[in-house]
């Protein structure tokens, strides 16, 4: 889990979490959502991919951003341990 917490500590990327969670988004659709660049949003789905939160799927001249749901549930998993 490289840097898993400081990638989910930023508010701005739990937004694009929360929006990736309903359906799989394009990077100007998720930045219709923020009040920050294309350029911006790129830099916070950088993070998010690095730390395999999200993946990347080109379907034609679009790239769209969906969500890894296998490394929140490894996630979940960890941190049940600590609720013994």
């Amino acid at each position: 889990m490289r840097d898993i917490f400081k990638a989910l500590s930023d508010p701005t990327r739990r937004g694009i979490l929360e929006l990736l969670k309903e359906q799989k988004l394009t990077v100007s659709e998720i930045a219709e959502h923020f009040d920050m660049s294309t350029a911006s949003v790129s830099q916070h789905l950088k993070i998010l991919k690095f730390n395999d939160l999200i993946y990347a799927e080109r379907k034609g001249k679009y790239i769209y951003y969906h969500l890894n749901l296998s490394v929140f549930e490894e996630l979940i998993t960890w941190v049940s341990k600590f609720n013994n």
